[in-house]
């Protein structure tokens, strides 16, 4: 596919939102596994909501059956598919895991990334999200 040229383009990812089954469980999985902080915000329409910030970046959560709006037109738990990139050791991860009794799906295996070649490991989300953490290789 050839690249063209635009005017306007994005940048950087700023947040994406996670449909949940169960928000709490989600924030604890999120901070205890892969070290998230938990932020409690008030949006500009005055409602307390709930994000989990890594880096520059956050994913906000809703609900399931009570997304804010607008929302993604057929919202649905566990059915995302997500990389974060880490400066750690993929098998510190491994340990890691381990210790937290988390279910290593798959890898360490090689990808290719955006900016190339990645280490990774699969891991699942209290709602079956698809989780890959991923070590930059040189």
């Amino acid at each position: 596919m050839a690249q063209t040229q635009h005017k306007c383009q994005v940048t950087s990812l700023d947040h994406l939102v996670l449909t949940v089954s169960d928000i709490k469980r989600t924030l604890t999985f999120y901070q205890e596994t892969l070290g998230m902080q938990v932020d409690r915000f008030n949006a500009a329409d005055g409602s307390t909501r709930w994000a989990l910030k890594f880096g520059q970046s956050k994913i906000n959560l809703h609900q399931s059956g009570q997304e804010f709006e607008p929302k993604a037109a057929r919202p649905t738990s566990g059915s995302a598919d997500i990389c974060f990139v880490s400066d750690s050791d993929i098998q510190q991860w491994q340990e890691h895991f381990g210790k937290q009794g988390v279910k290593i799906e798959m890898g360490p295996v090689t990808r290719t990334g955006a900016l190339g070649k990645l280490i990774s490991l699969y891991i699942r989300d209290p709602d079956g999200n698809l989780i890959e953490v991923a070590q930059q290789q040189s």
